[in-house]
């Protein structure tokens, strides 16, 4: 359809649409949101309302859909979701005072990295945009959360390390050079962020002057020099970043004021493949939170606690006396029940101050959020007096830290109504005696609503008609209804305006008169609220500096009483956290599993890893023992105290380590065309190359993808290679079901043996989860099919054969013994003989082991009948 041919509404939907291409425009007309041509077909297949057609008695009909205004965010957030950008398309003038088409802008372009909402945010996670780019083999890295503020960046010349750090981020919107577009980075960035939307811009965006220049504009204070040549990367990441930011918000964006390094050799490493096998954030089968460390440690009552939480979770320290100013703050608060309590209470009245700091200084707030800001500033002494009574350095940091901000909510209090409406252009926003020129407005409506009411009992008195009403509606105004059958004692003054079925409705100069005062004074009244609100939240905003360093500290408040309900409601003790190279754990405990409801009830143990005598344990035991909850255990409890937590134990004795790696479970990558094997490789690989004598290593069931000699070998060379490398030597825990590696022991001074106990009761076995000195020879593995329902034929014929693999590899005519079949299975089926080997095999083998000067002729010629009726 040609331009010329549409409407002037339709001329100037589709030149706002050519400037947004890439989004959906969210085009206001009246009441609703309307889509048009393809953003229509679009939006109605994803939204799931009905696609229409204006001018549909056409041939060429404009498909449409839409939905009423105030129903906007819920659809917004499916759009975002599916991974689509919204662009909101308001009226900019009133259509009153309009000459011809209302004038229409984009005001915000909403995309999954831009969110601000708290309906289309989750609340204790992060929502992150990256700006990434590559400057002579170096990546750098810039992302921001515009909901909170938060902005840091890195940059680094290690791929492995910079993917890694990646995929540690909530991050839902990516920026890339167009350059990128195809090449292999994208592609192995496309595999680890799949879910992420990815955007390709021009190279003015990444164009490292004009970059510096936007980060000087914008930024107080910046961890680098911005003009040195060698940050080339994570500037043009940054300015990019910042660039798009503007350009989607229509807005200077007051709130991010500062950049963070982040400096990821302050933490504990940890990564994609640790944080999915120990279950730190999701379950691996189902992706639930349920089930995963964080779903147990995260009592936090605000928004923000939780996202601290997380963070720490994210990045555990490395330094043991910052752990420990944590642990001190986590073991007072534990401490005083009744005062924790009472805090936990207040901070469970404090709003998401950082989202509601961010959408003030954005001017996205509307009345409801500065009541929130109220409440929750209100909230702040309370606190600090709670706080006062403590004497933990970190909590005395953080009670001096919080500002009360008493003229903001004393402002909020004086001005904002207690239960405003979420719209800005309906009045009720102000509170009476706030402003002198408001509260005349307010009068006179008042005032004017009260004489009409009198007018009405006035009027019935002089016409006698009782049923007379005052009524009133958008098109005509103010109106006398009357019936019809009333109507033969309609005043002469009256003048008719408008015939309905059963009555007529008429209009006097009086009734217009005062009319024209109130409806004047309705819409007088509404504009100063609007021009009221805007004044104080403008006056707010000025100060989100201290909104937001009051809300860090909220957050650091929130996440360590979190820590102390966890320690006492499941009686964690405090770990003694050092420098030192051991591990000591006395009756620890898995923090997910004891939480489960177990028949049996959870069995403590412990683990002693330390530089000298047991620097590798070699664990073996039967398939359901509980080996990999052991070792999982023992990473989490690691993991838990760097964090600044308390752990399961009896007590903890724990050495920092500066990296966790994992080996646990077995899959297939097939969209990298990957076996299981391949995967398992790859992963051993990495850890053998990036692990240091200070890291913890989990091993679980090495080389078990390939055949039995081959994953023998390999374990036993990469746990070699642990106990000897150089620059290895780290404490490793290394489950397996390969009892050779027991050998071990008496070659490698580091090494020790562990098993699982188990107890056997006739044919069955009763799993102890008791882990003990010493190794095992034995995997009950046929036992523990049993207990899976394996049929019993399977099982006896298991237990024939493992019998004759323990007796003796071949019988007295060379066969295998491992083929030997039950004597009735033989005659029913002579052929079983071959399943294991080929008759050239076996003839080979029995040649071998033939006596030939000890043979007669006969035995010699029975021999070869034999071997013919084989080859046969």
């Amino acid at each position: 359809m040609g331009i010329v041919s549409l409407t002037p509404a339709m001329k100037q939907y589709v030149e706002i649409k050519e400037k947004h291409k890439d989004c959906i425009l969210f085009y206001r007309m009246g009441d609703f949101y309307e889509m048009f041509f393809e953003d229509a077909v679009t939006a109605a297949r994803v939204l799931e309302i009905t696609l229409t057609s204006r001018d549909r008695n056409k041939e060429e009909g404009v498909p449409m859909c839409g939905f009423p205004w105030h129903a906007a965010s819920a659809y917004i957030t499916r759009l975002i979701d599916s991974g689509y950008k919204v662009a909101i398309c308001e009226q900019v003038e009133d259509p009153k005072e309009a000459k011809g088409v209302v004038k229409r802008e984009v005001v915000r372009i909403i995309t999954p990295g831009l969110v601000i909402d708290d309906d289309q945010l989750s609340a204790k996670q992060n929502n992150f945009l990256a700006g990434i780019t590559i400057k002579d083999a170096t990546v750098g890295l810039a992302f921001v959360d515009i909901s909170t503020g938060d902005f840091r960046a890195i940059q680094s010349t290690d791929l492995d390390f910079f993917f890694n750090e990646l995929a540690a981020l909530d991050i839902r919107e990516i920026l890339l050079p167009e350059e990128l577009r195809g090449s292999p980075f994208l592609k192995q960035l496309a595999s680890l962020k799949h879910d992420c939307l990815i955007n390709y811009l021009a190279a003015d965006y990444f164009d490292a002057d004009a970059c510096a220049r936007l980060m000087e504009d914008t930024f107080t204070s910046v961890p680098f020099n911005i003009r040195q040549a060698s940050h080339a990367a994570v500037v043009s990441a940054t300015g990019a970043a910042l660039r798009y930011i503007g350009d989607t918000q229509q807005s200077r964006i007051s709130h991010i004021r500062t950049m963070e390094w982040h400096q990821t050799g302050n933490y504990l490493s940890l990564d994609d493949n640790a944080k999915r096998n120990l279950e730190l954030f999701v379950t691996i089968q189902e992706l639930k939170k349920r089930g995963s460390l964080f779903h147990v440690l995260d009592e936090t009552v605000t928004a923000m606690g939780g996202r601290r939480l997380r963070w720490w979770l994210h990045y555990p320290l490395i330094d043991p006396r910052k752990i420990n100013d944590r642990l001190g703050a986590v073991e007072e608060i534990r401490d005083r029940h009744l005062l924790r309590e009472e805090l936990r209470k207040q901070l469970g009245a404090v709003y998401d101050l950082q989202r509601l700091g961010s959408r003030i200084a954005m001017k996205a707030a509307n009345a409801p959020d500065l009541v929130a800001l109220k409440t929750s500033l209100q909230q702040i002494p309370a606190i600090k007096e709670r706080l006062r009574e403590l004497e933990s350095p970190l909590l005395q940091s953080l009670t001096t830290g919080l500002d009360e901000m008493r003229e903001l909510a004393d402002l909020i209090a004086k001005a904002i109504a207690d239960t405003p409406g979420p719209m800005l252009h309906d009045g009720g926003l102000i509170r009476e005696g706030y402003d002198a020129a408001l509260d005349e407005l307010i009068t006179i409506m008042r005032d004017g609503k009260k004489w009409i009411v009198a007018l009405e009992d006035q009027e019935r008195k002089r016409t006698g008609i009782n049923s007379l009403k005052v009524g009133f509606n958008s098109v005509f105004g103010y109106y006398f209804e009357v019936t019809r059958t009333n109507t033969h004692l309609v005043p002469a003054d009256y003048v008719r305006k408008q015939t309905l079925v059963n009555a007529e409705r008429y209009i006097t100069d009086e009734l217009k008169k005062h009319e024209d005062t109130v409806l004047h004074a309705e819409d007088k009244r509404k504009a100063r609220e609007f021009q009221l609100f805007t004044e104080i939240r403008d006056r707010i905003g000025a100060q989100i500096d201290r909104i937001q360093s009051t809300a860090a500290r909220i957050a650091d408040l929130d996440a360590l009483t979190a820590l102390a309900e966890v320690a006492e409601r499941y009686n964690y003790c405090r770990p003694i956290v050092d420098n030192a190279d051991r591990i000591d754990i006395r009756d620890g405990r898995h923090p997910v599993v004891e939480r489960m409801a177990l028949a049996e009830g959870f069995v403590p143990n412990d683990t002693c890893l330390d530089m000298t005598g047991s620097r590798c344990m070699i664990i073996t035991g039967p398939n359901m023992a509980g080996k990999s909850t052991y070792i999982r255990q023992v990473a989490l409890i690691v993991l838990m105290a760097q964090m600044g937590s308390f752990v399961p134990a009896a007590s903890a004795q724990i050495g920092v380590a500066d990296k966790i790696f994992t080996r646990v479970g077995a899959s297939d990558s097939l969209a990298r065309g990957q076996s299981t094997f391949m995967v398992e490789m790859t992963e051993v690989a990495d850890i053998l190359n990036h692990a240091t004598p200070k890291s913890l290593i989990l091993l679980d069931e090495v080389g078990r993808g390939t055949s039995t000699f081959d994953g023998v070998s390999i374990a036993w060379a990469v746990l070699e290679h642990i106990h000897d490398a150089p620059n290895l030597g780290a404490r490793c825990l290394f489950a397996t079901h390969y009892h050779q590696l027991m050998d071990m022991t008496r070659t490698k001074d580091g090494v020790k043996n562990y098993h699982v106990a188990v107890k056997e009761w006739g044919d069955q076995i009763i799993f102890l989860r008791k882990i003990v000195d010493g190794g095992t020879n034995r995997s009950y593995g046929i036992q523990v099919a049993k207990l899976a329902g394996v049929p019993d034929a399977v099982i006896q014929r298991a237990r024939e054969i493992l019998e004759n693999l323990e007796t003796g590899e071949f019988d007295d005519v060379g066969m295998p013994k491992i083929a030997q079949p039950k004597k009735d299975a033989a005659q029913k089926n002579p052929g079983q003989l071959q399943l294991f080997a080929s008759p050239d095999e076996m003839i080979l083998r029995d040649l071998q082991d033939l006596d030939v000067l000890n043979m007669t002729p006969l035995d010699a010629l029975n021999r070869i009948g034999e071997w013919k009726k084989l080859l046969k």
